[in-house]
């Protein structure tokens, strides 16, 4: 599997939405209207990094698929 390429960038991708699922909730407990804001725009670059994520699942999928 870690001999992959695609499976690494997959489980790459998963790692930085943890971390910035991570930072989010951090920036959430300390409060205060700059964290509040911060904490919003970290789960906003989640949002999109989960997204970029379930692309690449689903694309490592269809390839594994298609090379069977």
């Amino acid at each position: 599997m870690w001999k992959d390429p695609m499976f690494v960038l997959v489980a790459v991708a998963m790692l930085v939405v943890v971390a910035i699922l991570a930072r989010g909730i951090g920036s959430i407990g300390k409060g205060g209207v700059t964290g509040a804001q911060k904490s919003n725009k970290l789960m906003q670059y989640r949002i999109g990094a989960q997204a970029l994520a379930v692309v690449l699942i689903l694309l490592l999928i269809y390839i594994r698929r298609v090379t069977q």
